[in-house]
C-alpha cells in the first residue's frame, strides 16, 4: 500500500553544516535526494516531507529556502517542508517571513539536545503558538523522559497542530515487558499527550532505540497498539527517518516490518496511518 513518508531527512555537507553527526559516523557524508530514492525503490512511498536537520546555526533560513525550492519540482514527490526555526530567539516572526513558501508546512525545534528549560520560557510559548494563526505545524521531538514538557508545550499553545516524533522515542532497549516501570512512564506520557485533540503522533524511528533482537514484528507490535489505543488511526502517520534509519537495519526494512503491522488492521486505517492523516494533519 502506498505512503506518504513524514520524515525523510537529506544531508547536503557541501552546502550546510550538521555538528551533530559527529558523533554518527554512519550519518557523515552525502543523504542526497537521489540516494533517498535509490534506497526507497521498494518501499511504495508515493510522496515525502522533508524533516529539517537540525543544521548548525545560522543556517537554518539557507537550509529551508534550498528544499522549499527543490520541493517546488513536482518531479521530486516532495510534498511539503518541516523547517527549522528558533522559536527561543526573538526574531523568530522575522525568519518564518523570511521562509514562507507555499511548500512550507510546519517547522520542528529539537528539543531532545536541548536543556529542558527551553520550551519552558514565555518567548518560545509565545512563538510557537504564532504557528496556528499561520496554519503551521510544530513537530515535536523529545525523548520519553520530557513528554511531560512536550505536553506543558501543548497545553499552553491550544491553536497549534502538534505532531510527536517517533511515538515519543520510547526507550525501547530498557522495556523488559509492558509492565516494567520504564514503559509504564512512556505508556502515562503518550496517553497524556493523545488526551490533547491538537496533538496527532509519528509512527516512526523507534527502531533506532530498540535492541536488534527487539526489531521485529512482536518486538514492535506493542507500539504501535499503544498509540493506536492512545490516539486513534485518524491521528497516527507514518514516516521513515532515513537515514537515521540506517543505524538500525535501514528504511526496507522498516517498511517491510510496518507493512506486516499495519495489514492487521482496517483498510480505512492502513489508508488513514499511511497517506490521509498526513495530508490532512500537514495540509499537503
Amino acid at each position: 500500500m502506498n505512503k506518504i513518508d513524514t520524515h525523510q531527512h537529506l544531508l547536503y555537507p557541501d552546502r550546510f553544516n550538521y555538528a551533530w553527526a559527529q558523533d554518527f559516523p554512519a550519518l557523515q557524508g552525502d543523504f542526497h535526494l537521489e540516494d533517498y530514492q535509490a534506497g526507497a525503490g521498494d518501499c511504495e512511498i508515493e510522496g515525502t516531507l522533508f524533516m529539517e536537520v537540525d543544521v548548525d546555526a545560522g543556517q537554518n533560513t539557507r537550509e529551508a529556502e534550498f528544499f522549499c525550492q527543490m520541493a517546488a519540482d513536482p518531479a521530486n514527490r516532495m510534498l511539503g517542508i518541516i523547517a527549522n526555526v528558533r522559536p527561543e530567539e526573538a526574531d523568530f516572526e522575522a525568519q518564518l517571513d523570511l521562509i514562507l513558501h507555499p511548500s512550507l508546512k510546519g517547522i520542528r525545534r529539537v528539543l531532545h539536545t536541548q536543556p529542558d528549560e527551553l520550551s519552558t520560557s514565555a518567548c518560545f510559548r509565545e512563538c510557537v503558538a504564532l504557528l496556528g494563526k499561520r496554519g503551521l505545524t510544530f513537530d515535536l521531538c523529545v525523548l520519553q523522559k520530557q513528554l511531560q514538557l512536550g505536553l506543558e508545550l501543548v497545553q499552553a499553545c491550544p491553536e497549534v497542530s502538534f505532531i510527536l516524533d517517533h511515538c515519543g522515542v520510547p526507550d525501547i532497549a530498557s522495556h523488559s515487558s509492558i509492565d516494567c516501570e520504564s514503559w509504564q512512564q512512556w505508556q502515562a506520557g503518550i496517553r497524556a499527550l493523545a488526551a490533547q485533540p491538537n496533538v496527532a503522533c509519528k509512527f516512526s524511528g523507534i527502531t533506532v532505540y530498540a535492541t536488534p533482537e527487539q526489531r521485529t514484528v512482536e518486538g514492535l507490535r506493542p507500539y504501535l497498539t499503544e498509540i493506536l489505543e492512545a490516539f486513534g488511526a485518524k491521528r497516527v502517520v507514518w514516516g521513515g527517518d532515513w537515514p537515521v534509519c540506517n543505524l538500525a537495519e535501514g528504511l526496507p526494512r522498516w517498511s517491510q516490518l510496518t507493512d506486516t503491522l499495519l495489514a492487521e488492521l482496517s483498510v480505512d486505517e492502513q489508508q488513514s496511518i499511511l497517506t490521509n492523516n498526513a495530508r490532512k494533519r500537514y495540509a499537503l
